[in-house]
């Protein structure tokens, strides 16, 4: 179904005449005034002010053509999740070490015009003939690194679905032409960055090893690898996104192209039980997002099998736990800590596929729940718990319904924030598992690996975990698209990360950098990334203030783990009363592009 244009929404004029120069920061791209080529930062800050919605619009991504792309979608009036869709595709073919066609994703949606919120799940599902002991091999148990390129780990990929789902609803441009970006630049040539060269360059023994030979010949062309700066060509890529495009998804989930996957998955090393029934069966699932309080704020994100009742949960506790002592930034990135703890612990232990096992996620997220939650207090080198949300002023067996979880999640992931001219929001983040996924390449795009964020192995005291394998589950993610609403439900913040379980510190970061400690968007984006889950607190310390606050929280007692190279991406999108404010995390390649308001 396509939704009528509301009245508010009026005629844009060209991108030419609505791009302006946006450059806060010490990189600009110029040349950009053809309707192909907004300005851009990358990466940095922009603002933009307008009257009417009255802010304009907003793109922030991983890369400038996928924010080229958005932008020219929402010139011609577009959803903002048409513009995701088209951004996302250039993603899945210029970054394809972080997500694509045959990952998964999922989409956060505020529609001003209904005023509703939605989360579209195109998570992967598990095949049919998946069980428990899929990674157990004559009684021994895979490591990560043996299940990581195998058939195995392929799951049903689920983002062109969530495509379709998503442009069903809201869509109010034409299908077939959100995919011209991608078609183009894959037929024409993209432009390599470092990123995709360093993931490249960390795997090329394995990619090497003659198992990947379609992966092999597209980044080691005549064994020698690409480099940063070349242009290269992908048109697999061009013929796959364009069949999309003209024949619908059933050419993917139905016709050629899932014949392809299957027999792609069907090959060495640990061939994969993946079938075109289970492509057929495939279906992205509307669901309502979970939600919790921050003050006179609402933080809205992804529910199961993601894990966005975390990042709800996250800054409602820090609150909770703030005390009229805690006034200097150091006190409060200590409540930052412990709120994380408690909250990591829940989710650790509750969350799985809810169309699978019992996830008590209103339990999780009432105020009640949190206040009690927030009362216990560990020493700073403990290991907290997990809690009873079901029952937590008595005695219950309610936490006992799961063991605890083994999970590892991967770094392969990108996030898009979107606000468009009619004040429409959309939070995206999206995934292939590891870098690249499996290595298994076919019709231009890589196969995801997905199936390793299950928690492996057999029960523990005969109890399953939460996220156990089991037939077309789904399994549990860290992915955490989120909108945060004002008092009056308003768009207020737009954010999410890629980097496997930190996401939800890292997001986390950017909701209380925002909205309690004052930092602009690029400052929050910026701010050293802070992950405590478990026995041990990462801060990284090469980031500007980074090592005092490990000085800092080391002398409060916390089990500080100094880290480096931190894998955030975080791309946001701040609503202030004058302007949009974004913000592209300086860590990876972003770009930030906008639309003043439509005359």
């Amino acid at each position: 179904m396509t939704i009528h244009k509301p009245s508010h929404r009026r005629r844009s004029a060209s991108v030419i005449e609505r791009i302006y120069l946006i450059f806060l920061g010490s990189a600009s791209l110029t040349g950009c005034t053809t309707p192909s080529d907004p300005v851009l930062v990358t990466p940095g800050s922009a603002q933009a002010t307008g009257d009417d919605w009255p802010h304009g619009a907003m793109v922030v991504a991983a890369n400038p053509d996928a924010v080229r792309a958005a932008i020219d979608v929402l010139d011609r009036g577009g959803h903002a999740v048409d513009a995701a869709i088209a951004a996302h595709a250039v993603l899945g073919l210029v970054e394809p070490e972080s997500s694509g066609l045959g990952g998964s994703a999922f989409m956060l949606v505020y529609d001003r015009a209904t005023d509703t919120t939605v989360l579209y799940d195109g998570r992967e599902t598990a095949p049919a003939l998946a069980n428990r002991d899929m990674f157990t091999i004559d009684g021994v148990e895979l490591g990560f690194l043996e299940r990581w390129p195998a058939g195995l780990s392929v799951g049903v990929p689920g983002t062109v679905a969530l495509y379709k789902a998503a442009h069903d609803r809201y869509g109010e441009v034409a299908w077939s032409s959100l995919f011209s970006a991608a078609v183009r630049l894959a037929t024409d040539g993209f432009v390599l960055t470092e990123k995709f060269v360093r993931y490249n360059a960390r795997l090329a023994p394995v990619i090497l090893s003659g198992d990947f030979p379609k992966a092999a010949a597209y980044l080691f062309p005549d064994g020698i690898s690409v480099a940063a700066g070349d242009r290269v060509r992908n048109p697999e890529y061009a013929r796959t996104v364009q069949r999309i495009a003209n024949e619908g998804i059933d050419v993917f989930y139905r016709g050629d192209v899932a014949r392809d996957i299957v027999a792609r998955v069907a090959l060495p090393p640990l061939a994969g039980t993946l079938s075109g029934v289970d492509l057929a069966n495939y279906a992205a699932v509307a669901r309502q997002p979970v939600c919790a309080t921050f003050r006179e704020n609402s933080v809205c994100s992804a529910s199961p099998p993601s894990s966005g009742v975390a990042v709800a949960m996250i800054p409602a506790l820090y609150d909770l736990m703030l005390t009229p002592g805690d006034v200097t930034l150091a006190d409060k990135i200590g409540v930052f800590i412990d709120a994380q703890r408690l909250a990591y612990a829940d989710r650790d232990h509750y969350v799985g596929d809810a169309d699978f096992v019992e996830v008590p996620l209103g339990e999780l997220v009432d105020p009640d729940y949190l206040e009690h939650r927030a009362g216990e207090r560990f020493p700073p080198d403990a290991t907290p718990t997990h809690g009873d949300p079901l029952s937590f002023e008595e005695t219950s067996e309610a936490a006992s319904r799961f063991s605890s979880d083994r999970s590892l999640e991967a770094a392969g992931t990108t996030h898009l924030s979107v606000i468009d001219r009619y004040g429409n929001a959309v939070s995206m983040t999206a995934s292939v598992g590891a870098p690249f996924g499996s290595l298994r390449m076919t019709n231009g795009f890589f196969l995801n690996n997905e199936m390793s964020d299950f928690s492996v192995g057999p029960p523990m005291g005969g109890v399953s975990s939460a996220n156990a394998i089991a037939a077309s589950k789904r399994p549990r993610s860290s992915m955490s698209p989120t909108i945060v609403f004002d008092s009056d439900a308003r768009p207020l913040l737009v954010t999410g990360s890629p980097g496997g379980n930190s996401i939800i510190a890292y997001t986390t970061k950017s909701i209380l950098g925002i909205l309690d400690w004052g930092l602009s968007a690029q400052e929050a984006a910026d701010f050293p990334n802070i992950i405590a889950r478990g026995e041990s607190v990462l801060i990284e310390a090469d980031a500007t203030g980074g090592a005092s606050l490990v000085e800092a929280m080391t002398a409060r007692g916390y089990r500080v783990t100094p880290s480096s190279g931190e894998n955030s991406g975080l791309h946001l999108i701040v609503v202030r009363h004058d302007g949009l404010e974004g913000a592209a995390d300086s860590r990876r390649p972003g770009a930030v592009g906008r639309l003043p308001p439509a005359d």
